[in-house]
């Protein structure tokens, strides 16, 4: 039974995802948490992960690693992302089963459902369709890794593996890397420039129009929490999860634009690729199990802006 006393590993505890997840474990009162750095610890090496497991006898995993990036990152390193996070997540699971883990969650990624797709998205209407080319081989691992929840919770008759579909997930510790970022921190980096060097206008990529499904990541923590505390609840199946709300790139310019207090032009070059035209899921099933968001859309982001700023030693 999952509760204060377990040994919990939070895999990628440095992340976007795996910060907030240790954050709240410890604020929930959990104690017995095991950390590494990806420095201590290669997790596509099978020989150092399995000595890892032998010595640490782990009851639950949150797994929180692997290799994320943006459209310029999945463009161009579409091999990279597949095996690095291929590699991953078989280890990771191999071991589940090998030293007996009680739980695992597995985090899936919105963009494995179709480019193309009735909306909101419901969790049935994965591999309906043609998956977004720009994210193609990130996407693969990641549908690799539902598919790996349900199969082997088959094969060993129990629910083993959890899979939660996040969407595109913001807060304190993402990338803002310009290169490799998602387009919520990428943003806010851009617009903090603008504004910094006091330019009268700002390009962006794209129309504007696609639509996006924005959640804090410690809403993702939380709702992961309540997964583990519940786990006679859940069904062999991935759960979405979402706010509901989804805002054009265009309104979360604005927004950002606002907070962040860059009053210039917004202007946007069209001859850039949009993406999927919109990504809003269907999270009926999983928040039929009893959990709801805590952050609306303004507060994360005035959080997120506030971490950027204090983390880069910016006013």
């Amino acid at each position: 039974m999952f509760d204060k006393n377990s040994k919990i590993y939070v895999a990628g505890h440095t992340g976007l995802l795996g910060s907030a997840m240790l954050k709240l474990l410890n604020q929930n009162g959990y104690e017995n948490i095991i950390t590494k750095t990806h420095q201590e610890l290669e997790l596509t090496n099978k020989v150092s992960v399995e000595q890892f497991f032998s010595e640490t006898k782990i009851e639950y995993i949150f797994l929180c690693a692997g290799k994320v990036g943006g459209i310029i990152g999945n463009k161009t390193e579409p091999a990279t992302y597949l095996h690095q996070n291929l590699a991953i997540q078989d280890i990771i699971f191999e071991m589940a089963i090998k030293y007996d883990v009680k739980n695992v969650i597995f985090y899936g990624s919105s963009c494995t459902y179709p480019k193309i797709c009735e909306q909101p998205m419901k969790e049935e209407y994965l591999l309906t369709g043609a998956i977004e080319e720009t994210s193609i081989g990130y996407a693969a691992a990641k549908i690799a890794g539902i598919i790996g929840c349900k199969s082997y919770n088959t094969q060993y008759n129990d629910h083993r593996f959890i899979c939660v579909i996040p969407n595109s997930m913001y807060g304190p510790n993402d990338n803002f890397d310009l290169e490799n970022s998602h387009v919520f921190s990428a943003l806010i980096r851009r617009f903090h420039q603008a504004k910094i060097n006091g330019d009268n206008s700002i390009n962006l990529w794209g129309s504007g129009n696609p639509r996006r499904e924005f959640i804090f990541s410690e809403d993702v923590a939380d709702a992961s929490i309540f997964l583990m505390e519940n786990v006679h609840k859940i069904e062999n199946t991935h759960y979405n999860l979402g706010t509901g709300i989804d805002y054009s790139i265009k309104e979360l310019a604005q927004n950002i634009a606002s907070v962040v207090g860059y009053d210039g032009e917004i202007l946007w070059d069209t001859s850039k690729p949009d993406g999927t035209p919109r990504k809003l899921l269907d999270s009926s099933k999983f928040l039929a199990l009893g959990w709801k968001p805590k952050v609306n859309f303004a507060e994360g982001l005035e959080i997120t802006y506030k971490w950027y700023k204090e983390k880069y030693g910016i006013n």
